[in-house]
């Protein structure tokens, strides 16, 4: 979650125009559940080529090196990823598919300037980017998200939810204006309630050291996760992990590489739950991505309007409406298309009511 300031006009590259092309809707969408799941700041590198070795060593942060490159070093780069995401690659990838492969044209990129936090995470929510907003500690976001509008929407309203564990959501979804509820950071990061379970969750989050004031540890909040399903999928929900990025800042490359790995077990563990229960079973789609990019080399730990590669991410999608057609190739995507798309997988077309969204991700049968 890095902090930058500025302000800057939007400029209308011929990819963003490209992105604003008209792709036509799905007659009918068999989603009648939609899951994104954000892990912050995860490079395109890691998920489609697997662990660097340039990073695996002193230089950036870690502290036993023989036991990383054990976990997570492999000969090919299909192998490396593969040990690092096992579930967006034996899942995901062959069910689905994946979008952000530089080395195969498909390069996904942000549309605002910034290359940091809330502007990424709003121009994800809306479909567009506002100049206005340049800093991670902006006010409450003046725009319209897609959870905020499917929440006035009479088939969804009371059923859209955000988890996380940056304190900002709050903010970026404007909870007191959208009515959405926003768990999320240290103070309001647990579900009401007095039962044995919640008491022990709001015990953890207060006890527990806080290595970051204004970010959640994520297996705490993955246990807010669970509880919030035990007591009943929301038809639309945001989940969203923070670690990978902050041990990103911090140059530690074996606990970013050890935090991914867990996010990808999370998933897994989602999806599992999602296919077992009768209700979500087929009816479920889940789509994947980060807030932004990072450097190479030295510049790994940096994102910002001066990091050279952070405007690159990825995405992924794996649901009924979705064919499997695993990595694709020559498919450049925005960041700002994922608003449409949620809304499209539920039968609605965002960008009718908000003109400057992007088009939908090409997903669709």
């Amino acid at each position: 979650m890095m902090f930058r300031s500025g302000i800057a006009a939007l400029a209308l590259s011929p990819a963003w125009l490209g992105a604003q092309s008209t792709q036509p809707l799905p007659a009918a969408t068999r989603t009648e559940y939609v899951i994104l799941v954000i892990s912050d700041g995860v490079r395109w590198q890691e998920v489609f080529t697997g662990a660097e070795r340039a990073l695996m060593g002193r230089n950036a942060g870690v502290s036993d090196t023989a036991a990383l490159r054990r976990d997570f070093w492999r000969d090919t780069p299909e192998a490396r990823r593969e040990t690092l995401f096992p579930f967006l690659w034996r899942t995901v990838a062959t069910q689905g598919q994946l979008f952000g492969d530089s080395v195969s044209g498909s390069r996904a990129r942000v549309t605002n300037r910034f290359r940091f936090s809330y502007p990424g995470y709003s121009e994800t929510f809306t479909g567009f980017f506002d100049p206005r907003i340049d800093s991670n500690g902006y006010p409450l976001n003046p725009n319209t998200t897609v959870f905020e509008w499917l929440n006035r929407d009479a088939a969804f309203v009371g059923q859209v939810q955000a988890i996380a564990t940056w304190h900002a959501f709050r903010r970026i979804i404007n909870a007191e204006r959208s009515g959405i509820p926003v768990l999320d950071g240290w103070d309001q990061g647990v579900p009401s309630g007095n039962d044995a379970r919640t008491t022990l969750l709001r015990d953890l989050y207060a006890m527990s050291t806080r290595i970051w004031p204004d970010v959640a540890m994520d297996g705490l909040m993955h246990q807010v996760l669970r509880t919030v399903l035990d007591r009943g999928m929301p038809r639309v929900l945001f989940v969203g992990y923070g670690e990978t990025d902050e041990w990103a800042h911090a140059n530690r490359y074996d606990l970013y590489l050890r935090s991914a790995q867990q996010v990808d077990r999370s998933l897994a563990e989602l999806w599992a739950r999602v296919q077992a229960d009768p209700r979500t079973r087929d009816k479920t789609t889940l789509l994947i991505t980060t807030d932004h990019g990072r450097g190479d080399g030295r510049e790994w730990t940096d994102h910002g309007e001066n990091t050279v590669g952070a405007e690159y991410i990825w995405s992924a999608v794996i649901g009924p409406d979705t064919p499997a057609l695993g990595v694709r190739a020559n498919t450049p995507t925005q960041q700002a298309q994922m608003a449409a798309t949620m809304a499209a997988l539920l039968g609605r077309d965002w960008r009718r009511a908000e003109p400057r969204a992007a088009a939908v991700l090409p997903v669709f049968r």
